[in-house]
């Protein structure tokens, strides 16, 4: 018997190269310090080559909330693209050790496996640079809708909407999931992406997903304002549930008439804001497929970010079920 799934997660399948420098090789390399921007297959081979010691873990925003459910105890599959290279091997094994499924068919052709060259300076930001390559590939062909269909919640990534074969499959994801009766959320994931898609996005999230995940900058694009408190108003009452996270100020829950505040979870030492969005939502969506009252699901949303700031890496290294047994 085919086991159901808490969370189905599409999204761009990236080997991240995580490493440490100064704000001298930020400017030496003239990377836009705290930003990801995208690379080409030369760049990335140029800037790889000048990086110090760096580790090698499979990344990708979606990839590291299915791996954050996963460290809470969820059911959760993971679609993406790799091809079947070095790198894309690295990340099919990381993926499936952190316990998630992972079934997509590796690519025999075509781009090689994507990769995201982090630099990450004293002051905890993070400079991303990233290669999309086979990720970008995902099609149609590649999706198994009858696991979407047996997932409570498909969870869409901002990142892999560029690209028109990839929206393709998302947007049929979408559709199988909403026939079966699942719920569906979607992240902006980064404000570029809201730039370049902002009234497809804008139609998207009025009615047609379930969820929305953003921060504060992505909400306030998204609207055309910089006024947090009028993209609030603009975002209620298009959707269920909209999640918009605010880094130390914490997150904020609109659903219907509710209004719900949650503050950051304390940290002792921010060392690595990669995966910090990611990571919170994969606890709101973990416990929301568990049940979960609104105001706690965003709880373990800001336990699971705080984990993972505190350390290199956007995947959760300590327990996070330990972490979060008082709200279970």
């Amino acid at each position: 018997m085919t086991v159901r799934l808490d969370v189905l997660a599409i999204g761009n399948a990236i080997v991240d190269v995580i490493s440490a420098a100064g704000d001298e090789f930020i400017v030496a390399q003239k990377l836009r310090k705290g930003a990801m921007q995208l690379v080409d297959a030369a760049e990335a081979e140029r800037l790889y080559a000048a990086m110090g010691p760096g580790r090698e873990v499979s990344g990708g925003s979606g990839a590291n909330a299915a791996a954050g459910i996963a460290a809470l105890g969820g059911q959760v599959a993971f679609v993406g693209r790799v091809a079947d290279d070095q790198l894309g091997q690295v990340f099919a094994h990381d993926i499936r050790a952190a316990g998630v499924e992972f079934t997509t068919p590796f690519a025999n052709s075509g781009n090689p496996t994507a990769r995201c060259l982090i630099v990450v300076t004293p002051d905890a930001q993070r400079t991303m640079n990233t290669f999309l390559g086979a990720s970008q590939d995902l099609t149609v062909a590649d999706m198994d809708f009858e696991r979407v269909a047996k997932a409570g919640i498909v969870y869409l990534e901002g990142y892999l909407w560029d690209p028109e074969h990839p929206r393709a499959a998302m947007l049929a994801a979408r559709e199988v999931a909403k026939a079966a009766g699942n719920r569906v959320a979607f992240t902006l994931s980064d404000v570029f992406v809201v730039e370049r898609h902002r009234a497809g996005l804008q139609e998207l999230v009025d009615g047609k997903i379930d969820i929305l995940f953003a921060n504060e900058n992505e909400i306030c694009s998204l609207y055309e304002t910089e006024d947090f408190d009028s993209a609030i108003r603009a975002i209620r009452g298009k959707l269920p549930i909209a999640v918009v996270t605010r880094s130390e100020k914490g997150a904020v829950v609109l659903a219907g008439d509710e209004v719900i505040a949650v503050p950051a979870a304390p940290v002792t030492k921010v060392v690595d804001t990669t995966g910090a969005g990611d990571l919170f939502a994969a606890g709101f969506l973990y416990g929301l497929s568990q049940g979960r009252p609104l105001d706690v699901c965003a709880k373990l949303g800001a336990i699971a970010a705080a984990e993972v700031i505190s350390h290199y890496g956007a995947r959760p290294e300590a327990d996070l079920k330990a972490l979060t047994a008082g709200l279970r």
